[in-house]
């Protein structure tokens, strides 16, 4: 078995500037407005955007649960890309149990943005489980929230 079977794929263009969609993927406060998918929210966000920084995010569901979601940057090109791991929770400690590595690619389609993210799960039962859990409605959801806030901006 090869790789592609564990992967998730979300490919869309996006009206909105590269830039734009850039800084709402990388700054606390625009990541908490498009993060989650409504009704749920991101009440937490605090990112070390560099490689080797670390993130922790926050979400709080509509029944109240909350979520915290911690990645270590493994790669950061300004406005074309960004790849994070759940791998490790930040200063490189292991986290217990890794799901998988995200690659965020960003490039200039038209006027707007082709956004291109793709979830890597460290074993195809995990891409199941994601992909059971919603992966292609959940974040086209969000990222419509993206482009809506960056076009916006």
């Amino acid at each position: 078995m090869g790789t592609d079977d564990r992967i998730l794929t979300l490919d869309l263009p996006l009206k909105a500037p590269r830039a734009a969609i850039y800084r709402c993927l990388t700054e606390p406060g625009l990541l908490q407005q498009w993060f989650a998918p409504r009704p749920h929210r991101v009440t937490q966000a605090e990112l070390d955007v560099a490689p080797g920084g670390g993130a922790h995010i926050v979400m709080r569901l509509d029944d109240g649960q909350e979520m915290p979601l911690w990645h270590t940057y493994l790669e950061v090109v300004r406005n074309e890309r960004l790849v994070f791991t759940d791998a490790y929770r930040c200063a490189w400690e292991p986290s217990e149990r890794p799901f998988m590595t995200v690659i965020i690619t960003l490039a200039d389609e038209g006027a707007g943005t082709r956004y291109i993210a793709r979830a890597c799960h460290w074993s195809v039962e995990d891409r199941k489980a994601h992909e059971a859990m919603g992966f292609h409605e959940g974040w086209g959801i969000c990222a419509r929230q993206l482009e809506e806030l960056a076009a916006g901006l």
